[in-house]
């Protein structure tokens, strides 16, 4: 039996879209911004060799200058403003995050509600602006090192710091207006709608290299077969779940006593969904920026990072699974997911888990359970990650083929498409609302009628 909800939920319509005007206009918001960051990513950076930049990334686009590419929505490959993208606020939100869970002071500040929230929100932007500066300083010698600038010089370095950073500080506040004031996560739409923009551009250049003959019939096909059966796989992890059974005791309210009931207390397979992926490739890619663009004259240490850390590598693959595995406990019980917030939520609630005791007991449940889910949701995530990683750098077809990217599409699809349906859900109840006080307020108005007419009829 379909609870209201989903009934409800079911009948969503075109129509009903139409008439959630506040819905629309935060649709037609969320795009508005969208579009200015895409138009950001064609605007270069002062100084570039557009001929050797081009050139270059020609020659980098199956190999790790790809993936840097796809992650800024090819902003990268063109060195526009928003060439870093927003990996350097990714970057600093995962030191504070890290911090936080280390430092007891941050704990601390953490705990204060929203005002504590501000505070920590201001270091994770403090953070963001020395990571961008330092990054594009060494995007700037890295770029002429390799050979890619038309005017070398300290005025072309200052000017790419300057650019640079103010391109990413402007992305960040996209992102946040986004969140605030739009439709989903800003961040994740703002690396989704890179990846999507760029998508028929990759599905062009797969295709010819089958046609010319790069790519044999038999693998051509079986990348398709396994990009659909990704797809599929990802769609059917994200929407499993675990039920908790939820009892709710009977309760007195004044004179009314209410019946208890019972619910259940859902946790996702993945409650972390796409963002150890985004911080286990943000970590991965931070040290090796730099050299992608310094044509080899990166030094001794830098050659040998490239050599382990490319992309195919033993040395990537495992430091990327091992990082996905990590991020997805610690941003699960430290951030999606808190067991000691929810067992306080449930026990102010009067709810409780049937053979539990609310409080400590509940906490330690839920950590028990949760815990136990991750093995399977963490081993899912890196399964997608890496699988589609190694046949694509084993066959050196374009990034956008690769289980990140894959991941990315979905999740932050479907997390947008159901914050949708929760607006048009809340737009529904507030026209039921309204129109039972309509009636109540015409059955009240004809009782009066009706008993000012009464003496008249006499």
């Amino acid at each position: 039996m379909a609870s209201a909800a989903e009934q409800m939920a079911a009948n969503l319509s075109w129509g009903a879209l139409g008439r959630a005007t506040e819905l629309r206009q935060r649709i037609l918001y969320t795009l508005g911004l969208l579009i200015v960051y895409r138009l950001g990513t064609y605007i270069p950076v002062p100084g570039i060799d557009g001929d050797a930049l081009r050139e270059f990334m020609d020659q980098a686009a199956a190999g790790l200058g790809g993936v840097l590419s796809m992650f800024t929505g090819g902003a990268l490959g063109r060195m526009g403003i928003f060439a870093l993208g927003i990996m350097p606020y990714i970057s600093a939100s995962i030191i504070v995050q890290l911090m936080t869970a280390m430092v007891p002071k941050l704990e601390q500040l953490k705990k204060e509600g929203e005002q504590g929230r501000k505070k920590i929100n201001q270091y994770t932007r403090y953070g963001t602006v020395l990571l961008a500066t330092f990054q594009a300083y060494g995007l700037a010698v890295s770029l002429e090192a390799g050979g890619l600038v038309s005017d070398p010089g300290w005025f072309f370095r200052a000017a790419c710091v300057i650019t640079l950073v103010g391109g990413t500080m402007f992305l960040m506040w996209l992102g946040e207006q986004i969140t605030a004031r739009g439709i989903g996560n800003g961040i994740s739409l703002i690396i989704f709608v890179g990846i999507i923009a760029e998508l028929p551009a990759a599905l062009a250049q797969f295709f010819e290299q089958g046609r010319t003959g790069a790519l044999s019939p038999a693998a051509t096909v079986g990348v398709i077969v396994m990009l659909l059966a990704t797809l599929t796989f990802v769609v059917f992890m994200e929407r499993s779940l675990r039920k908790i059974h939820i009892q709710y005791p009977r309760r007195q309210v004044g004179m009314k006593v209410y019946d208890g009931g019972s619910s259940h207390l859902p946790i996702k397979v993945n409650p972390a969904g796409v963002i150890p992926a985004i911080f286990a490739s943000s970590l991965l890619l931070l040290p090796t920026t730099l050299s992608t663009f310094s044509g080899g004259q990166s030094g001794p240490v830098m050659s040998t990072i490239m050599a382990y850390f490319g992309p195919g590598q033993p040395l990537y693959l495992l430091f990327f699974g091992g990082m996905i595995v990590f991020f997805t406990y610690f941003y699960t019980l430290n951030v999606s997911f808190k067991v000691d917030d929810v067992a306080d939520n449930l026990k102010n609630q009067s709810g409780f888990i049937p053979g539990i005791r609310p409080g400590k007991k509940t906490a330690e449940y839920l950590e028990y359970v949760t815990t136990r889910i991750l093995v399977l949701g963490s081993a899912y995530l890196a399964l997608v990650c890496l699988i589609p990683e190694m046949i694509r750098a084993e066959l050196a077809i374009t990034a956008y083929f690769g289980g990140t990217s894959i991941l990315i599409i979905v999740s932050v699809g479907m997390d947008t498409v159901q914050q949708i349906q929760s607006h048009l859900l809340a737009h529904q109840y507030e026209g039921l609302i309204e129109k039972s006080q309509l009636r109540g307020k015409k059955r009240g108005g004809a009782a009066k009628a009706g008993a000012r007419k009464g003496p008249a009829r006499r």
